[in-house]
């Protein structure tokens, strides 16, 4: 699971260096068509990511204590522009939020796990390590559409 974790880390790091290159108002526009922004795509995998760890295998009851999850949670779409300030917390947040599920992963927190079936793959997620996986195809989908977002803004 080292592999995993180290392949989740350089992809946000990738994913971090697209935003450290964006302006602000890059970062928070909505192209026509569209209805999200550059922003909204990281910080819904940094949400994502914490609430499928904590929240599907049990350790959190809910979402309440994921930082920014009601706004960029599943079905949710920017509201707000986003501060110079939100987008350095949601970077330090990206690779923090891995280190630490990290350490709780080899710690044994995660051994429950409730079944899942994502709305983005359909796939039926039974372990941590499911979960984990498909963390690295759901950061990069995301990632993918930032890269697209980009060519528009």
């Amino acid at each position: 699971m080292n592999e995993v974790f180290e392949f989740i880390i350089n992809s946000r790091k990738a994913f971090i260096k697209l935003i450290d290159g964006l302006s602000i108002e890059q970062l928070n526009k909505i192209p026509d068509g569209f209805n999200n922004n550059i922003i909204w795509n990281f910080g819904h995998i940094v949400v994502s990511t914490q609430t499928l760890c904590y929240v599907r295998t049990g350790v959190l009851a809910d979402t309440s204590s994921v930082k920014y999850n009601e706004f960029y949670r599943k079905d949710t779409k920017p509201t707000y522009t986003v501060t110079e300030e939100e987008v350095a917390e949601l970077k330090a947040i990206a690779l923090e939020s891995v280190e630490k599920i990290k350490e709780d992963y080899a710690k044994g927190l995660f051994a429950n796990t409730i079944p899942y079936s994502t709305a983005t793959f359909g796939a039926q997620l039974h372990s941590i390590e499911e979960i984990l996986i498909t963390t690295i195809g759901h950061d990069n989908l995301h990632f993918g559409y930032a890269l697209a977002l980009k060519k528009l803004v």
